[in-house]
């Protein structure tokens, strides 16, 4: 098992049903990490960080270290201390992290928050900061709306820099609930063809409309890139570097390596990076491997959305509800009630797996019907890559069951 996040704590857990079953899980940090609380870290609420003892079954190995390279052919990882470790079937739950930014001086002078070292290193450059110090929050995704509440209820001159429009996701009304929380909050929000980051520098951000705007502290959180170890690894990847799957979650190339997470796209219709999708895929990607140890056919991938909660600092937040295909619906919650579901959710990712830990195979949301769309997505791929005569088709062989999971 490669990978410790929401899809790796959650698949590791639920292989071990079987007693005959080893489980190495591989991350490079000791502690579990609350992604999803990140932007609290940064604003002084909240560690975000879990002990794996609270939830990690007592029977997974944990290795603290990278890996570095995939071997398929040797069934083995080769880690960045030294030494290899070898597999019957791997599961690839890498995640996600900061995209590397494109435009000019944001590598230099912006600081990215999609990982813990980087929300850590954050946090005392925010504090050096005088409290009237101009903080600008480039992108307005989730992530960056909520540091942007985050920051302006503590006190900070905040502004976001959407790049667009603010929270995509959103269906209008939710948006305009946010707009206005925002605003409360102090927060100034630059929208629209001109709110276009084309450079950062050291104390200012310029924009596309051409204006220069003052900003003591940039923060970056537009767009997220995975770990490069597919590709390096000479496995099939989208275009980001996901590990290309099909439904069951199995690698196009190998049948014993296994995706799940953000770094997963099953048949190259990947699901939103969130972990309301990862826990799911972890738990069906265990299946898959506990399928085919018992010489049964793997289930396909099930899933199904519920919207999308975001906090506006710690005192309101908005759940946007959403059709079971991931599709924005006009009803959402918000204000304190929306915190209190925001907070009830975040409390709830860490409870399924500490609750999967002590029973596994408790955990049941990836058998939920997700609805007919993405079959129906399937079925139009399907249509369009219908073989002509005489032309092979794409496959591989199910080489049987082991009893030893990485």
């Amino acid at each position: 098992m490669i990978g410790g996040g929401y899809a790796g704590v959650m698949a590791a857990n639920r292989l071990t049903q079987r007693d005959d079953v080893t489980v190495t899980l591989i991350n490079p940090r000791p502690t579990f990490v609350e992604r999803i609380r990140l932007h609290q870290l940064v604003g002084g609420s909240h560690g975000a960080v879990v002990d794996y003892r609270e939830v990690l079954a007592e029977g997974v190995r944990l290795v603290v270290d990278t890996v570095t390279r995939i071997d398929p052919a040797g069934r083995s990882v080769t880690l960045a201390a030294g030494g290899t470790v070898g597999y019957d079937y791997l599961i690839y739950a890498v995640g996600s992290g900061s995209a590397d930014p494109r435009v000019p001086g944001a590598a230099e002078f912006a600081y990215p928050i999609a990982g813990l070292e980087e929300a850590q290193r954050l946090r005392p450059v925010l504090d050096a900061a005088p409290a009237t110090a101009a903080v600008t929050v480039v992108g307005a995704g989730p992530t960056g709306i909520e540091t942007a509440a985050e920051l302006a209820e503590a006190g900070r001159a905040v502004t976001l820099v959407c790049g667009g429009v603010l929270g995509p996701y959103l269906h209008q009304r939710g948006r305009r609930s946010v707009a206005k929380r925002l605003a409360k909050l102090g927060v100034t929000v630059l929208d629209g063809p001109g709110a276009l980051v084309t450079a950062v520098t050291r104390d200012a951000v310029r924009l596309s409309g051409g204006r220069d705007l003052p900003s003591k502290v940039t923060i970056w959180t537009a767009g997220f890139g995975v770990p490069d170890l597919a590709v390096r690894s000479g496995l099939s990847t989208d275009p980001l570097g996901r590990l290309l799957t099909d439904e069951t979650l199995t690698s196009v190339d190998d049948a014993r390596i296994v995706a799940a997470g953000d770094s997963a796209a099953p048949s190259d219709l990947p699901l939103r990076m969130s972990c309301q999708a990862a826990m799911p895929m972890g738990a069906r990607a265990a299946d898959t491997v506990l399928s085919r140890i018992a010489g049964e056919q793997p289930s396909p991938l099930n899933q199904v959305f519920a919207g999308q909660c975001v906090s506006l600092g710690r005192r309101a937040g908005i759940f946007q509800f959403a059709h079971r295909d991931d599709v924005a619906l006009w009803f959402h919650i918000d204000g304190r009630p929306g915190a209190r579901l925001k907070e009830l959710v975040c409390g709830g990712t860490v409870k399924h797996l500490a609750d999967e830990a002590r029973k596994s195979g408790s955990y049941s949301l990836h058998r939920v019907s997700g609805g007919a769309k993405r079959r129906q997505l399937l079925q139009a791929e399907r249509a369009e890559a219908i073989p002509t005569p005489g032309q092979p088709s794409a496959g591989h062989s199910d080489p049987g069951a082991a009893p030893c999971v990485r």
